[in-house]
């Protein structure tokens, strides 16, 4: 998408009408009941002590929560004076609006590098950071001015004046006079998707004639060298959770260059290709496939709306089948700016039938080597089973490769745990002490005592899926640094007649040594009352789950792990378990085989 084919000027605003009419008849969702009871109280406060203790103690939560919930409000409020049309709910969005024009930063802690250069664990005022928070604000009070800004004019002079100021000074300014920010240089993730997009909003509603133009040309160029970035088969190595805000984020900027230019983004191959990512990974009803940092029970507030309508330019039925299915059960996204709650709301192209979701047989990502494997098309019923490989420097990875999932009726039984609540040390030095970061924990063998590492040089390697979707493989040899292993093979097997799994570990090692583990991480009650074989009651109501090996030459073992952090809790319940297989290897060679399977 070279910058070259846009014209010399560019159409403002925004790509949604504002209707009184057509908005007195929008369905809600509740919002405006929830802003009538919240008004008159006092706004969420982020405080300077609150902003100081990611410098102090890691914690980012606390100051972020008061962040997000005066943004959360102004967003119900908003709707709310557009619903009602009552001249006093202005007076709600001005009063949200001046807060955040005189919040001293809109950077979220963990991103303020300028604090850090200077020594200071409070915002620099004076050196606005144009990070993911920052690009949120100019966004939201972009979108508040385009719906809303002719009567603010009339019912609150100034303000409008006030915020269309501090967008300039803290995000419009800074993107056109620096060319080091670090979400420009490669490899780029989803951040430099997410600021595109919202630097985009922010010139179009707010900037006019050639300083506009200059903008969106900027802003295309670095939205073609993410989209470039992508690979051809459409996947995200941040994983599924991360799509929503790297990929999608794309399209929501090429929403807007549409509006700017009148380019055809649709038939862009790369865009048709990860239109297609989100329902290849999904387990069935709330459980997706998650990888690294992300999670296995994602956001309930996703704007399925984007997804929907990209779906149907492109033509991929399935996509636009699993996104309306999604739909009927999710929230309203509220959370990720007021441009989506927007035109969520007025999106009108849902099917009048809800279709059932796709869930593939076969999913097979070469660039990020993630396969999924389905006992039955079209059904969650059953056994499925995904095997990761890629390597141990993607963004937001953990080392985990070879890692096995494996669902049954939906529900995973052997899990991958995602990650727990961001602090300092999540992307710090130490991200990888850890436990959830770390191999140990995850369903991957750990060879003569030596996890994983991490760096891109710690890859899976020959990796393969058959065609008919019942056999994965990869060599993990390179993901151990260790001069005792020569060979370390695992092949994934889906049986769909005999409805099993099976795991086979095939390995060389030096000869006389020990310290060979498998491990599994198993979500449910555990119960391991007989050799060779650990029964697992699986959360909500899914089948009971049977892992099988032979015993001989393998001592087993279970590590229950207790989870107190609600990003891991509120997925897994109060505890994972561990099953720990050690193997006798000191021949040299050995070989394992677990088997998965539920009751018929």
């Amino acid at each position: 998408m070279p910058t070259t084919v846009l014209p010399g000027t560019t159409r403002g605003g925004l790509p949604l009408r504002v209707d009184r009419v057509a908005w007195a008849a929008v369905d809600d969702r509740g919002l405006v009941a929830r802003a009538q009871a919240e008004r008159g109280t006092p706004w969420p406060q982020p405080l300077a002590s609150q902003y100081a203790r990611f410098r102090r103690d890691g914690d980012r939560v606390e100051y972020e929560d008061r962040v997000f919930g005066r943004e959360d409000r102004l967003t119900r409020a908003v709707v709310t004076a557009l619903v009602t049309d009552e001249p006093a709910w202005l007076d709600e969005v001005a009063d949200g609006v001046t807060l955040l024009c005189e919040q001293s930063s809109w950077c979220w802690p963990a991103h303020d590098d300028a604090a850090r250069a200077l020594g200071a664990v409070v915002p620099v005022v004076t050196e606005p950071v144009l990070d993911l928070g920052a690009g949120e604000v100019a966004a939201r009070l972009a979108w508040i001015d385009h719906a809303l800004g002719d009567r603010l004019d009339v019912r609150v002079p100034g303000v409008r004046r006030r915020l269309r100021h501090e967008v300039r000074a803290r995000v419009l300014d800074p993107f056109v006079a620096r060319d080091d920010w670090g979400w420009l240089a490669p490899p780029l993730s989803n951040w430099t998707a997410w600021i595109h997009a919202n630097v985009l909003t922010a010139a179009l509603a707010l900037l006019d004639g050639s300083e506009r133009d200059a903008v969106v040309a900027r802003a295309a160029d670095g939205l073609a060298a993410y989209l470039e970035s992508l690979p051809a088969d459409g996947a995200i190595d941040e994983g599924y959770s991360y799509w929503w805000q790297g990929a999608c984020r794309a399209l929501e900027a090429l929403d807007l260059l549409e509006h700017a230019t009148g380019i055809d983004a649709a038939a862009l191959p790369v865009v048709r290709a990860t239109v297609g990512y989100p329902h290849a990974m999904h387990l069935g009803g709330r459980w997706y496939l998650a990888v690294g940092d992300g999670t296995a029970t994602p956001p309930t507030d996703l704007p399925w709306h984007v997804l929907h309508a990209w779906a149907l330019r492109t033509g991929s039925t399935a996509a636009a089948e699993h996104a309306a299915a999604e739909h009927v059960r999710a929230d309203l996204p509220v959370r990720g700016g007021i441009g989506r709650t927007l035109q969520a709301l007025a999106y009108d192209a849902w099917p009048a039938q809800t279709p059932s979701a796709p869930l593939p047989a076969r999913t097979w990502f070469p660039s990020t080597q993630v396969a999924l494997l389905r006992q039955t098309a079209g059904s969650t019923r059953g056994l499925a089973v995904a095997l990761k490989g890629g390597h141990n420097a993607e963004s937001h990875n953990h080392n985990d490769l070879g890692s096995v999932v494996v669902a049954v009726d939906g529900v995973p039984v052997v899990v991958d745990p995602g990650r727990p609540t961001y602090t300092a040390q999540t992307f710090g030095p130490d991200r990888y002490a850890l436990w959830t970061m770390q191999s140990s924990w995850h369903s991957v063998p750990e060879v003569r005592g030596t996890p994983q590492r991490d760096g891109a040089q710690h890859r899976a390697t020959d990796a393969h899926v058959s065609e008919d979707g019942t056999r994965a493989r990869l060599d993990l040899t390179a993901a151990y640094p260790t001069e005792e292993l020569s060979r370390w093979t695992r092949t994934v097997t889906l049986d769909r007649v005999a409805s099993t799994v099976r795991v086979e570990d095939d390995w060389d090692v030096t000869p006389e040594g020990s310290g060979t583990v498998v491990h599994w991480v198993l979500a449910g009650e555990v119960d391991a009352s007989e050799p060779g074989r650990v029964v697992v009651h699986p959360l909500d109501g899914a089948r009971r789950t049977r892992l099988t090996w032979d015993p001989a030459g393998v001592t087993s073992s279970l590590t229950v792990r207790t989870l107190d952090d609600p990003m891991l809790s509120d997925v897994w319940g109060d505890h994972l378990t561990r099953l720990e297989l050690r193997v006798d290897d000191a021949a040299g060679h050995g070989s394992l085989t677990v088997t998965v399977e539920a009751d018929r």
